[in-house]
């Protein structure tokens, strides 16, 4: 069940989507409005409620970045301008000057939306542009999704440790958060912005506009007889516990209530036992008498209560809403498959064209895309290795209008930032263009660079027929490439990698490069050669195992279609081939504004490396995210058994019979309160073997958007349930044009949990829309 209303509008692309559910009620995104913004650039200043629940208040740094401070951005060698940056009092949110006033949400940015803080001239603009201030002086804000870095010099070195500082704490705090601490903070900011004249009273008209502040529209009638329900004193003002009172009844789940009740009696409260009861019905895995009194201390809100060992009504919706109540396994959030068979066993989490922030045609190359690809738990990145001027190979989408960038910064960046997330190894895949020289200066920077985090010779290993593990691995990169001696051309020199992919597709690319440039790629020199230790690239050309021992190391990258050519006609042989091998599969040249294809069909046949592009949102990357959601997030993930047994008999065409039933049941329509402004529906898609995928949708609710409740049951039957991704997608309906997208979120069915639980809905860039949430009953039927 969705909770909350958000309106049918369009934001500006650089302002991220931010959600917000209403204390208890399901939550559904809205676009929250900016603090009012004076004509001093300033902001009204009503109290420091919100900050003071975050416990931040008398910290010197937020206290600073409350009085906001002068910081110089930097976009370029001359442009250095001078803008004000100023803590909002909600904690959550910066305002900022700019030169020509645009509208409130133009001059904020939100903390939740920063991916990283970065201290010194630690970004690709800093590094170019930033030589005339100090390091000491100098920060970077990251941002999550496309939106682009802030590069800044503060005064001074201590003011910018003040921001560094300052902005670490407001993120962990945040991240820490309680699902129920960030409704009462996120209310509370609001209702100081809808008091008016600062009385900590509410009229009729400030509570009016408190519901269009957080894009309630509700019935006049119907809002002003809650009013009047909760003015105790009668005097058409809340205050206190009126406030509070009306909140509370204006928030109410009905859905959750109900569920407490059947298990709570006549005395309205859960004991250790009744909620035990809850606890297996749910088909919780290790539910006993002991997990029940942890869960009512970790969760009871009521001292009493928890003295007494029971759960009330506060504290049942905030276990319901904490990870542990969530869809997603809280225990498969960290690491807990086996990190030790070989590097052929695991989906591996890869991008195309990783230096790319646009499309592949015009779009800048920038080395920060390596930075949030690693941010976003990429293992493999690639590289396109061009001729640079004075000796030094340069990384581009060749022949087109694309910007360049060195390719000794780049291996500076994965240096840097590859381990920041996942201990787990890296590949570079480099698709060489260079000449031998070049070829040796890459070489050269690869093993300066790098130094013992680059693998240079073979491990100890007492199987050497297969890869190492991601565990022999951690801290390691890999680099694929070409490996002497290996296939010759008629001249008899080796074939560049870029030679062998556009041979196998042929007629898909058009040959785009120079005979100059042929000329120069045809060689391998010695020195790169050395480097590919694990990962030789070779061309595929047949899918039986030749009759000699078998070739682990060898690597095959093939385009999108052929593919799904060896799937259609080759399944299983494709499936066996690669339980001994790493393949790459890439998108196909003519996708010229970097769009993706659907790396499911990939991963049914046991790919590994199925290379996207990561600057491209959509459903392919919601996808991506939702099978490298789990295992820690750490980009690897076991293959099921049946796609990692070289003997196997699996087919992704031909999966065999139903084997798991998906039930899925959205709570019934609530009628109590109409005339809201959207009309919501959920879809509920399977990705996996073709004879598995599918998509159900709830009927939409008509002017129900503030508590919708579809009363519906979605049934699903699942071939190879082991494969299945499950894509939550919630959508406002429109009758004339297509819907508009509210959030989604994408998780593997191995870690989907059985039971009335929430799921936490995420935007199209993959961002957090905390708290927005949907409420569900999950039933899954194995035979």
């Amino acid at each position: 069940m969705l909770c909350g209303r958000w309106r049918r509008c369009r934001r500006p692309p650089e302002e991220p989507p931010v959600a917000a559910q209403v204390a208890a009620q399901v939550a559904a995104p809205v676009a929250l409005p900016s603090p009012p913004t004076p004509s001093d650039g300033g902001t009204k200043r009503p109290g420091l409620r919100a900050l003071k629940k975050m416990g931040l208040t008398e910290d010197e740094d937020v206290r600073a970045m409350l009085r906001g401070s002068r910081l110089r951005k930097i976009r370029s060698r001359t442009w250095h301008k001078e803008r004000l940056y100023r803590l909002q009092e909600d904690g959550l949110s910066v305002w900022f000057q700019r030169r020509i006033p645009r509208a409130p949400s133009q001059h904020i940015f939100f903390v939740q939306h920063i991916e990283a803080v970065r201290e010194g001239h630690q970004s690709e603009g800093l590094r170019r542009f930033g030589g005339a201030f100090a390091p000491a002086r100098c920060l970077t804000i990251a941002f999550k999704g496309r939106r682009k870095n802030l590069d800044l010099a503060a005064p001074t070195a201590e003011e910018a440790q003040r921001w560094v500082r300052g902005l670490t704490k407001l993120r962990a705090r945040l991240d820490a958060m309680s699902q129920r601490e960030r409704l009462d903070h996120w209310i509370h900011s609001y209702l100081h912005r809808a008091d008016s004249n600062q009385d900590s009273k509410m009229s009729f008209k400030e509570i009016k506009s408190l519901l269009r502040m957080v894009n309630v529209d509700m019935n006049d009638m119907y809002a002003y007889l809650l009013f009047k329900e909760c003015d105790h004193s009668n005097n058409d003002r809340l205050e206190g516990a009126e406030i509070e009172e009306f909140l509370r009844r204006l928030l109410k789940r009905p859905e959750l209530e109900e569920i407490f009740h059947q298990y709570s009696g006549e005395d309205r409260v859960l004991s250790a036992p009744e909620l035990l009861e809850f606890l297996e019905d749910q088909g919780e895995e290790g539910a006993t008498l002991a997990r029940a009194q942890q869960l009512i201390q970790t969760y009871e809100l009521n001292e009493t209560a928890k003295q007494h060992e029971l759960m009330t009504l506060d504290g049942f919706m905030m276990y319901l809403l904490s990870p542990e109540g969530a869809a997603l396994d809280n225990t498969h959030t960290c690491v807990f498959q086996d990190m030790n068979q070989p590097l052929a066993h695991y989906f591996i989490s890869s991008s195309h064209n990783t230096y790319l922030t646009d499309s592949q045609i015009g779009g800048p190359s920038s080395t920060e895309a390596y930075v949030r690809a690693f941010a976003q738990g990429c293992r493999c990145v690639e590289l396109d290795c061009w001729e640079g001027p004075g000796g030094e190979p340069v990384i581009y989408h060749g022949h087109t209008l694309t910007s360049k960038i060195l390719f000794r910064d780049v291996v500076q960046a994965v240096r840097d930032h590859a381990f920041t997330l996942s201990p787990y190894p890296v590949i570079l895949s480099l698709e060489n263009h260079c000449g031998l020289e070049q070829q040796a200066a890459m070489a050269r920077h690869l093993c300066t660079i790098l130094g013992d985090m680059l693998v240079t010779q073979a491990l100890d290993s007492p199987n050497p027929e297969e890869l190492p593990s991601p565990e022999q691995l951690k801290g390691r990169v890999l680099v694929k490439g070409k490996k002497l001696p290996a296939a010759r051309s008629e001249d008899g020199r080796a074939l560049s990698d870029r030679e062998e992919e556009e041979e196998d597709d042929e007629e898909e690319e058009e040959e785009v490069e120079a005979a100059a440039q042929r000329r120069l790629a045809k060689q391998i020199s010695p020195e790169l050669s050395a480097l590919a230790v694990y990962c030789h690239a070779t061309r595929l050309r047949t899918l039986h195992p030749a009759p000699n021992a078998p070739q682990p190391c060898q690597v095959s990258s093939l385009s999108e279609r052929k593919a799904k050519k060896l799937i259609r006609e080759a399944g299983n042989s494709f499936v066996r081939h690669n339980a001994r091998q790493l393949t790459r599969v890439y998108p196909l040249g003519l996708r010229m504004n970097s769009a993706n294809y659907s790396p499911q069909e990939m991963w049914n046949s046991g790919c590994q490396l199925v290379a996207l592009n990561f600057q491209t949102p959509g459903y392919e990357m919601d996808l991506n995210a939702g099978r490298f959601l789990v295992n820690g997030q750490c980009g690897y993930v076991l293959k099921p058994a049946c796609l990692r047994q070289p003997d196997s008999t699996f087919d992704p065409e031909y999966p065999g019979p139903p084997r798991t039933t998906l039930s899925i049941q959205l709570p019934k329509l609530n009628a109590e309160k109409p005339h809201s402004i959207v009309d919501p529906l959920v879809r509920i898609e399977i990705h996996g073997v073709p004879a598995d995928c599918a998509r159900q949708e709830t009927d939409y609710v008509l002017n129900n958007g503030f508590n919708p409740r579809w009363g519906q049951t979605l049934q699903f039957q699942l071939r190879a349930p082991e494969l299945a991704l499950v894509r939550f997608v919630v959508e406002d309906y429109d009758a004339t044009s297509p819907n508009d997208f509210v959030g989604q979120f994408t998780l593997p069915l191995s870690s989907l949990k059985q039971g009335y639980r929430h799921i936490h809905l995420l935007s199209k860039d993959g961002a957090s829309l905390s708290p927005a949430t949907l409420f569900i009953q999950i039933r899954i039927q194995r035979s």
